[in-house]
């Protein structure tokens, strides 16, 4: 079976956050990274070439197909913000409609813009998404 592409690197966050060209993208990221940080109590960590996620846990499909992802995180792209993680928690569909700004696609969650959105809502679909993941793991 073929690895998965998204693997943590050891590439610097800030490094990363560094060289993102559009300064209001690069703004909301460095937002989006503390609000995440604090959250999970997880220390952010490079997914990939463009990715930044904070925990992980460990996924297998009834094909047989496994690996590890982030818990949650983020991708500062130049068309949106992509956010991944938060639309598994339980009040997920409760929440979306009082998001403010967004779509939504197969895993995630995108803005394109901070301003764009309720950062209580926000704060909570982190923290639920988070530890709806993190609960998982730890199930019997």
């Amino acid at each position: 079976m073929a690895e998965n592409k998204t693997q943590p690197t050891s590439v610097p966050v800030a490094e990363f956050l560094g060289a993102v060209e559009h300064p209001g993208r690069q703004a909301d990221s460095i937002e989006l990274l503390e609000l995440m940080r604090g959250i999970t109590g997880q220390e952010p960590v490079m997914w990939g070439p463009t990715i930044i996620g904070f925990g992980s846990y460990h996924y297998r499909y009834g094909s047989g197909r496994e690996g590890d992802a982030a818990a949650v995180g983020f991708s500062p792209r130049k068309a949106n913000l992509a956010l991944y993680g938060l639309t598994y928690g339980p009040d997920a569909d409760r929440l979306l409609p009082e998001l403010g700004k967004h779509k939504t696609g197969a895993a995630c969650l995108y803005i394109n813009k901070l301003e764009d959105v309720d950062r209580t809502v926000l704060t909570e679909m982190i923290r639920t998404g988070y530890e709806h993941v993190m609960a998982e793991l730890h199930r019997p």
